[in-house]
């Protein structure tokens, strides 16, 4: 299949975000309080492209929680058109956009233009985030450690609050995406 038969295959966000389980309420708390700047240049020259977006996901996805909600906000803004596919249910495609050429780390964006072609791609976390989650797991026993699941479970949760309430996350995953489209909209 080409990106625009994926594009098509994929389904709206309302109906994505409507089906979730896990993170619904951190990602709509994060969609209802993250506010864009004032960037106008920005958002104008992006409108001019024509954009859409195919949006690799699972609900259970923290990083998802997080960088989707922001998209979403740049998306409604610049008029792009989203769609979203679930990783695991679709790992043809996914298999083209590993992490590293071997993690099938989510989310993954991946921007296309009116005739279907890949501009862009972002994914699955800014630079800052990746800081911030090999920091984390640095801290980690060894994977062999008696107590390694229960340090694990107390990891993700604090990262999932923290991507949650902490909001120069929320600008650096702004930033990160800016950067990403505009590099590719020149």
């Amino acid at each position: 299949m080409n990106l625009n038969q994926w594009f098509e295959k994929g389904i709206n966000p309302d109906t994505y975000i409507e089906s979730m389980e896990k993170h619904k309420e951190n990602l709509l708390y994060i969609y209802d309080h993250f506010e864009l700047p004032n960037d106008q240049t920005f958002f104008s020259s992006v409108v001019k492209k024509k954009l859409r977006i195919i949006i690799l996901t699972e609900d259970w996805c923290g990083d998802a929680m997080l960088n989707i909600p922001i998209l979403l906000r740049i998306a409604d803004t610049t008029d792009m058109e989203v769609r979203m596919l679930l990783r695991d249910n679709n790992l043809e495609l996914m298999d083209n956009y590993l992490t590293n050429g071997k993690s099938r780390s989510i989310p993954i964006f991946i921007f296309i233009d009116e005739q279907g072609e890949e501009i862009a791609k972002w994914g699955p976390r800014s630079s800052t985030l990746q800081s911030f989650v090999d920091q984390s797991q640095a801290k980690l026993p060894p994977k062999d450690a008696k107590d390694y699941k229960d340090k694990w479970k107390e990891m993700i949760f604090f990262m999932t609050k923290s991507y949650r309430d902490h909001t120069p996350f929320w600008n650096d995953v702004y930033l990160s995406l800016k950067e990403t489209i505009q590099a590719a909209t020149k």
